[in-house]
């Protein structure tokens, strides 16, 4: 159980831009304007950290297979990232005048729970479990888990900016071609072995 900075930033970036666009940071966003939002980002922070630890453990498991086997699976799993990216579209989700949700608890669970289940099976999951099958399962979850957690506190602080002026389509596009060229070189370490 090494710590590999390499790792962990290669993570954090991966998951940084695949979250970006994803429907969780709107969430987050949409939550914040009507909730507390260190409330909400504690809320969304802990349910990352359980998908975290959900993902970092299939990909251990992955780890376990002969090498090959890994590699080919983790660069047909980047390729599937490259092309979900690609392929999605902005999804502009309107939220209706909702009820001003207080108190920690009830802030903390609705948080939580909207995260939780919108994480199931998502990019960024399939991600984690990817990176954690080939460059080690503490760094990856460290990188992972500061990226999602990171993704959650922009969207709360700074959400309305990126939403008004940065298209999404380019944050799109830019995690894209980095989850291809990782296919790639993947493919490459795996015949070169």
């Amino acid at each position: 159980m090494t710590l590999d900075p390499l790792a962990i930033l290669t993570a954090f970036g991966l998951i940084f831009l695949a979250e970006l666009p994803d429907k969780t940071m709107f969430a987050s966003l949409a939550m914040g304007t009507r909730m507390r939002p260190l409330y909400v980002w504690f809320g969304t922070s802990t349910a990352f950290i359980v998908h975290v630890v959900i993902a970092v453990g299939a990909g251990s498991l992955l780890g376990l297979l002969p090498a090959l086997a890994v590699k080919l699976v983790s660069a047909a799993l980047f390729a599937f990232g490259a092309f979900v990216l690609l392929r999605s579209g902005d999804e502009d989700e309107e939220e209706g005048g909702g009820k001003t949700v207080t108190g920690f608890w009830p802030v903390y669970g609705t948080a939580f729970t909207a995260v939780f289940i919108s994480e199931w099976g998502d990019l960024t999951q399939i991600t984690t479990a990817n990176l954690a099958a080939t460059n080690g399962w503490l760094s990856t979850a460290i990188g992972s888990a500061a990226a999602l957690m990171s993704v959650s506190a922009l969207a709360l602080v700074v959400g309305r900016f990126i939403a008004t002026r940065v298209p999404l389509k380019t944050v799109q596009r830019i995690g894209a071609l980095c989850m291809a060229g990782l296919a790639v070189w993947t493919l490459v370490e795996a015949f070169t072995l």
